[in-house]
């Protein structure tokens, strides 16, 4: 390590000797005292990791001499302190680190060498099913079955556990990665041992593979979601390349008003951050409304960056961060680390203190919040509470739906009438919401309230507790709430991420057939930050986003077609009617159940044993060696073709010619629509191979268990029911034209057909191409589809990174520009000639159709050199391994 600024200092904590690397002592302080914190944060990074090489001198001065008035052009190199996984994304992550393994062994290196260098953590919580619900039993049933489903992958997991240094494993049935890393493993204060003995501090910084990583911002600490692809090249030392990014300020005034909450709140932020469009950029909250948001809340705004579209939305360290941090059971030595580091650094916030400079700033009275919910398709539609009734009336008139009434007979007796709207999936669930104390909580009192007036869930609800930590259950059982929420349906069914990702589990028959018999458009209600087409369950139609209290009001009402401010929500036995207003708890009531419903014992003894997990987890047999013995039977772990005939030299790039479309797509595709994480349709080519290696149709499983088999996600991708290819007009789904004859084929069929007939492939795109899930399976299943190039009017900024990261080139159309207004029908073949490739650059584009010949100039969205250089090594994991190998 370089130190060509000499600001190495020290200071001392409690007797030990702590060196840093001190911003006080960096020239042009007038500069570096208004530098937004998360750019602090970045600036110390450059200062400990410059070497002369990747980073360099220039670099620091670049955000020494940030001009918030300008557009970013400097390219720096991010070193983050750890990674983090978790299991659907951590699962490929791990098979393509013991596939280079493989491909060193094969190339003559050390496989040794493909190692991660720094701390990785991965947390098991996106494999359990809602499969059992409603009864007592059904966190045990549950965990059992996910044991069942997922045994060779988790064998797997435990041999990387054993296999690779830096590199644990959190157990299933722990809780959700986010809340575990909020609440354990989330340092905010590095400080470690140097080979010189020295102790050294730093922030905590990370990625993740997750797009949710950002909840951990809320702590003041600076991560975000990336590919598994650009997550394995972190772990083996890769620095993250990036441009200085543009800072908006959020200045947060005031605070939230009565009968609103956390998720009131993100959901309002989420809006106002969409259309300000801040893809790409971070978000930095300050103001003194922050003196009356929780911890809790801000985890919650930081958690759903992705869904406002921003890379961070992050928050200072100040006494609420050592608040929560006592809380949450971190030791006395950690706490005084972090207090003093940050306000050595000038990274503590305190009430009243100099606001920071921004590349622009936006502000939000607290007070001017009012309960709501969005959706029923995406997340940055927010829909006040009073108008949620209108807005789905006019989906259903949209839909050209009539009313088509069922009855339902239940299992247990008795029998209801099923209708448009009706709420069939209630799931108090997902990272976002299910472990902020204060609408848990909430949403316990409101249930006691609604048992006590004589109110119970309707019949045809599936109403499932699926918390994101076991202190949940701690504090809820403390408050004597447990009984009152599963006395309403909501019995623990696990700790996971469960029906946020599409792990909803079947519904019961008699309510699935009435929505086929009746074509009826029915609804989820769920505390998730996700609620994309298709994603939460393939019946339903409409899926609304809603705090933890009113998952549970609308299980008791039944229906979105509902005003629930001024129609009652039901009825008791006396006839009374019942409102919302009647049983929404009191902030008082809240904040005293909370006071004394929370201890830090809690987090202690959850955690003290974190790592071990059940006894189902111990007893599972450990494959043994540095290589991974591959299981050619195996449908869930299969060695990827990604490195099959590699060289040690990468191969020139070579033109795009003739290229054909696999698919032209719209607005908003996310990457659940090109890689789908939930049900595996029967009918599907999926299902086709499954099928052909005996495994049965009750066993499919999910997409997100099988992403340790390419087999199973090429066939995957593209796969969602509610993918509109406009090339395959009145169809929904996986279907496509293959151009040459015209017919309709699945897209996997289609593209084993132009792949033997070594036809290149591209994909037209609208705005808003990949958001949504960091998965890395959308950019590798495009890939292995043999797409080359994805023609787009804007990316999402982790799928444009995956897609550079598999060596699949991101091109966009010049603003103003589109499909549409180019006049391109998808039908035409595409020259796209590649030797003027640079970043940022230009390429001119030939179409070639019935209709005569289109050029137009599309804009390179590689976006440094680092990244061009990946792309012409046809990808990270290459340039890597060829690094690696020598």
């Amino acid at each position: 390590m370089s130190d060509s600024f000499q600001c190495r200092s020290t200071f001392d904590l409690k007797g030990k000797k702590i060196t840093f690397y001190d911003l006080s002592k960096l020239p042009n302080q007038s500069a570096v005292n208004k530098l937004p914190y998360s750019l602090k944060i970045l600036l110390e990074n450059l200062l400990r990791c410059e070497d002369g090489v990747s980073v360099q001198k220039k670099d620091i001065e670049a955000i020494l001499n940030w001009d918030p008035k300008k557009n970013a052009e400097d390219e720096i190199a991010f070193t983050p302190s750890r990674v983090i996984l978790q299991d659907f994304t951590g699962v490929p992550a791990a098979v393509d680190l013991a596939a280079m393994r493989e491909a060193m062994h094969a190339l003559g290196g050390d496989p040794k060498k493909i190692n991660p260098l720094s701390p990785v953590e991965l947390v098991i919580d996106h494999s359990v099913m809602v499969d059992s619900f409603g009864n007592v039993k059904a966190f045990a049933k549950n965990t059992a079955i996910e044991f069942e489903r997922n045994h060779e992958r988790y064998a797997f997991l435990r041999w990387a556990q054993t296999a690779f240094d830096n590199f644990r494993v959190v157990p299933p049935g722990t809780g959700i990665v986010h809340q575990v890393n909020l609440e354990y493993l989330a340092r905010v204060v590095f400080c470690t041992t140097q080979p010189s003995g020295e102790q050294l501090a730093y922030p905590d910084t990370l990625v993740g593979t997750d797009s949710h990583t950002t909840m951990i911002n809320g702590l003041g600490v600076l991560g975000w979601g990336v590919g598994g692809i650009e997550a394995e090249a972190a772990m083996l030392g890769q620095h993250i390349t990036m441009l200085i990014p543009e800072v908006i300020g959020f200045k947060l005034t005031g605070k939230l008003p009565e009968g609103t909450t956390a998720t009131d709140l993100v959901l309002t932020v989420t809006e106002i951050l969409r259309k300000k469009g801040v893809v790409g950029k971070f978000v930095e909250f300050f103001g003194d409304g922050l003196d009356h948001l929780p911890l809790a809340d801000r985890a919650t705004i930081a958690n759903m960056a992705p869904e406002y579209g921003a890379t961070c939305g992050i928050f200072p360290i100040d006494d609420e961060t050592l608040r929560f941090m006592r809380l949450s059971g971190r030791d006395a030595e950690q706490l005084a680390l972090t207090e003093q580091y940050a306000k050595k650094q000038g990274m503590f916030r305190t009430t009243g203190c100099p606001e920071a400079v921004y590349n622009a700033t936006l502000s939000l009275d607290l007070g001017t919040i009012e309960p709501c919910l969005a959706g029923p398709k995406r997340p940055q539609d927010r829909i006040a509470l009073s108008k949620v009734k209108a807005n789905f009336e006019e989906h259903l008139k949209n839909d050209k739906l009539t009313p088509s009434p069922q009855t339902v007979t239940f299992e247990t007796g008795g029998s209801a009438e099923l209708d448009h709207g009706a709420v069939v999936i209630a799931a108090i669930t997902s990272c976002t919401n299910t472990s902020n104390p204060s609408v848990m909580l909430a949403a316990g009192l409101l249930a006691k309230k609604a048992i006590e007036r004589g109110l119970r869930s309707k019949p045809w609800v599936k109403t499932s507790l699926a918390p994101g930590s076991q202190v949940v259950t701690d504090y809820l059982d403390k408050a004597h709430l447990s009984t009152y929420l599963e006395q309403l349906g909501f019995y623990l069914v696990g700790y996971g991420c469960t029906t946020c990702i599409g792990n909803s589990g079947p519904l019961p028959n008699a309510v699935s057939q009435a929505i086929k018999a009746g074509n009826l458009s029915v609804s989820a209600v769920l505390s998730g930050n996700r609620n994309f087409e298709g994603r939460i369950h393939p019946e339903v139609r409409n899926s609304y986003l809603a705090s933890p209290p009113l998952v549970v009001a609308y299980a008791l009402a039944g229906t979105v077609n509902i005003d629930l401010q001024s129609e009652p929500l039901g009825h008791n036995d006396k006839g009374e009617a019942i409102y919302l207003k009647d049983i929404w708890p009191s902030p008082q009531e809240i904040q005293d159940m909370m006071e004394s419903s929370i201890q830090a014992s809690m987090f202690n003894t959850r955690y003290r044993h974190v790592f071990e997990g059940p006894a189902e987890w111990q007893q599972l047999e450990i494959p043994k060696g540095e290589r991974f013995v591959w299981d050619e039977k195996s449908t869930y772990v299969k060695n990827p073709p990604y490195f099959e005939g590699m060289t040690r030299t990468p191969p020139p790039i070579q033109d795009i010619q003739q290229a054909y479309v696999l698919a032209k797509l719209g607005d908003s595709v996310t990457t659940d629509h090109i890689s789908p994480a939930g049900n595996i349709a029967k009918n599907s080519p999926a299902a086709a191979y499954l099928v052909a290696h005996g495994v049965q149709p009750a066993d499919f499983n999910s997409y997100g268990s099988r992403r340790g088999n390419h087999e199973v996600m090429l066939r995957g991708t593209f796969a969602n029911i509610r993918l509109k290819n406009l090339l395959a007009p009145n169809t929904e789904g996986n279907w496509t034209r293959y151009l040459p004859s015209g017919e309709t084929l699945s897209i996997y069929d289609a593209s084993m057909r132009y792949q033997a007939e070594h036809l290149p492939l591209i994909i037209l795109a609208g705005k808003e191409y990949g958001t949504g899930s960091s998965r890395d399976w959308a950019a590798k299943g495009t890939r292995l589809l043999g797409v080359q190039a994805v023609i787009a009017e804007s990316f999402e900024r982790i799928h444009r990174s995956n897609l550079i990261g598999m060596g699949i080139l991101p091109l966009q159309f010049l603003p103003g520009e589109s499909s549409e207004q180019l006049g391109l029908s998808g039908e035409e073949r595409y020259d796209i000639p590649l030797a003027k490739i640079a970043p940022r650059g230009q390429l001119t584009v030939t179409a070639t159709g019935k209709q005569g010949t289109a050029t137009f100039t599309t804009l390179v969205r590689i976006d440094t050199p680092k990244e061009l250089e990946y792309y012409q090594q046809g990808g990270i994991l290459p340039f890597v391994l060829r690094q690696l190998a020598g």
